[in-house]
């Protein structure tokens, strides 16, 4: 039995919770669960009442073997439980953005913005270059 530690969504339309969960890596999103490790409302004001979690069952949970996904990790990590495959995982996105700024290209959406920017300074420069010469023409 494989288990996995992800969140369920719960709530009504536009007003989304999540609980955090422990399950088996077969059952659908929001099957059958085998133990609530806490919840998060992304919507809640208060930060100690966003995130509550349960680290004693989550420590022995991941102590277990169970895997969180990377959504739930990173939740996770905010209380200070940090798994292997949480860190692997960083460890290979880290990899593969060196690897795509060697080659010059763009890793993720942040990197796209940040080049998109770039490029239309580069471009209004050359614009405000090119007008500076027919002025002076």
């Amino acid at each position: 039995m494989a288990v996995k530690i992800r969140l369920t969504r719960m709530g009504r339309r536009h007003r989304p919770f999540f609980r955090l969960n422990a399950i088996e890596s077969r059952n659908p999103r929001d099957g059958r669960i085998l133990e609530k490790l806490g919840h998060y409302d992304p919507i809640e004001k208060d930060p100690a009442k966003q995130l509550v979690l349960n680290k004693e069952r989550i420590e022995y949970w991941i102590g277990v073997g169970a895997v969180p996904s990377d959504t739930a990790a990173e939740l996770i990590s905010k209380i200070g439980i940090v798994s292997k495959c949480y860190q692997e995982s960083l460890e290979r996105k880290k990899r593969a953005r060196l690897v795509a700024k060697k080659k010059g290209k763009v890793y993720d959406n942040t990197q796209r913005a940040q080049a998109k920017k770039a490029a239309e300074k580069a471009e209004a420069a050359a614009k405000a270059a090119a007008e500076g010469e027919k002025k002076a023409e």
